[in-house]
């Protein structure tokens, strides 16, 4: 039996764009816009980088992450599957709807493993600092879209 622990965090932040609009943020290149470092690599040209079995690589914060989509609902929901050798995986999950107003719900759900017993510190710390993770990321799409307060 494994020592490894596994984690489900969930929160939602609210952007202040229509649905479709908001969407486009949470897709792999979409995150460039406010987040410092992101730079997704795809191994192989893609026509839709949201087309589910798309595969992209990251190096962000010092760790090489494999993402592949799983699974997408155009401009509502997307799902990844992530694995960071040595570390962590599991899947990712976006899920966009309208929140009246012309804003947008995006319920945000990390569901992992850690991969070694030596990962489950950084897993737990991940989960406690999790609402201000989610708080970072609403702030700085904000920022993005040039909302000073929202």
């Amino acid at each position: 039996m494994s020592d490894c622990k596994h984690i489900r965090v969930s929160g939602t932040i609210h952007v202040p764009l229509p649905r479709v609009e908001a969407f486009t943020f949470f897709t792999p290149t979409g995150e460039r816009a406010y987040v410092d470092g992101w730079d997704p690599i795809f191994p192989s040209t893609v026509a839709d980088e949201t087309e589910p079995g798309t595969v992209f690589q990251t190096d962000h914060t010092g760790a090489q992450t494999t993402w592949i989509v799983v699974w997408r609902r155009r401009g509502e929901k997307i799902e990844y599957a992530r694995v960071t050798p040595g570390d962590r995986a599991g899947i990712v999950s976006v899920s966009c709807s309208d929140a009246g107003d012309g804003t947008t719900s995006a319920r945000v759900t990390y569901d992992l493993t850690a991969l070694t017993p030596d990962a489950n510190a950084a897993l737990d710390q991940f989960a406690d600092d999790y609402p201000d993770f989610l708080e970072r990321w609403r702030q700085s799409i904000a920022h993005a879209i040039g909302v000073e307060r929202s």
